[in-house]
């Protein structure tokens, strides 16, 4: 009798289902993420601690007085926009509270800079122990597989916490190293998170395509690939303002929290190798300054001695270029690395 009724019904009702997809929801999620962290930063910028520079960092003194710390802010909008978008399951809210966690004591560093690198390092080690754990708290054996060699297999359960704990720790602590150029860590982040993202969804949580490549099937995987999309979206916002020249700055509020997600969700694939393929510009950035200080402080070993790190400093200080060039050559890079070394990786599969 009224035809239209029952159009708009199924119209509501086909609406409906079509919100309720994983994709459109993950998307939703991405762009509450950018639009709450675009509008709110300048909000909060006056509550934020201020840059007081850093020693032997070149062109420190330009940041001085800039609000810092930002990434606290964007961190708490990712992680609201995943509770809200994101089906809840305990582990990724439990992971939620390790990234706060390790946002709020970069948060405290920035302000006082009063925690010694080794309370950081050690800080870092337990946030990346805790996410290993989480990652592993099925109780089954995890299986693993390499590039360039098919099939896959298993490690003890203790060896597989300690291969996983150790790679999130050097994500962590290169991602930190990386920030230093406007926009730089939260662009290559960007990069990396999509890369990941992609292979987590559409290949290591794809039940057909991993069978044919030889990869292990994990249906959790999309979960942590929703994790990634929404997290570019809410650096996207920060980045709305960090963009040369920046208003504000992460800080290691934010690039501790990015390092800690990027690591994790490279052990998500189960390759921790993927490190190098989707993070080889921000390992050869900030993990060669580590292992170069590491090396020197502990075992009087000299490495790279003309080499200035980050690597960042280096081509300001030594080669010329402007902190725009860094940031612009840094992605082109690492976009063209990851491309290449990403396909090499499916295609030998």
């Amino acid at each position: 009798m009224f035809p239209w009724i029952s159009d708009a019904l199924s119209a509501t009702i086909g609406a409906f289902r079509l919100l309720r997809s994983d994709m459109l929801l993950i998307a939703l999620g991405a762009c509450t993420g950018f639009l709450l962290t675009v509008l709110g930063i300048p909000r909060i910028a006056g509550l934020l601690p201020r840059d007081r520079g850093r020693a032997f960092a070149i062109d420190a003194d330009k940041s001085v007085g800039k609000p810092m710390g930002a990434g606290f802010f964007f961190v708490c909008v990712f992680a609201l926009a995943v509770f809200l978008f994101v089906p809840w399951r305990l582990d990724i809210l439990l992971f939620l509270g390790i990234v706060l966690l390790a946002s709020a004591v970069g948060l405290v560093d920035d302000a006082t800079g009063g925690l010694s690198e080794y309370k950081l390092a050690l800080f870092d080690l337990l946030a990346a122990g805790l996410a290993a754990w989480l990652l592993m708290s099925g109780g089954e054996p995890i299986e693993l597989w390499l590039p360039l060699v098919s099939g896959s297999f298993f490690l003890p359960p203790f060896a597989t916490f300690l291969l996983f704990a150790g790679v999130i720790w050097i994500s962590i602590n290169a991602t930190n190293c990386s920030d230093g150029v406007d926009g730089l860590s939260g662009s290559l982040s960007v990069v990396s998170l999509v890369f990941l993202a992609f292979l987590l969804y559409g290949v290591v949580g794809d039940e057909a395509t991993a069978t044919y490549l030889l990869i292990p099937f994990d249906p959790r995987s999309g979960m942590w690939a929703s994790l990634a999309i929404i997290m570019v979206g809410c650096v996207a916002g920060y980045l709305w303002h960090n963009a040369p020249p920046s208003t504000v700055l992460m800080g290691d509020a934010g690039s501790r929290p990015l390092g800690l997600l990027l690591g994790v969700l490279v052990c998500a694939s189960h390759n921790v190798f993927l490190i190098v393929i989707v993070g080889f510009v921000i390992l050869a950035n900030g993990a060669t300054g580590i292992a170069k200080v590491a090396l020197k402080r502990f075992f009087r070993i000299l490495v790279f001695g003309r080499i200035r790190f980050p690597l960042h400093d280096h081509f300001r200080k030594e080669v010329g270029w402007t902190g725009s060039q860094v940031l612009m050559r840094f992605v082109i890079a690492h976009l063209i690395l990851s491309a290449l070394l990403y396909a090499l990786l499916l295609k030998v599969r």
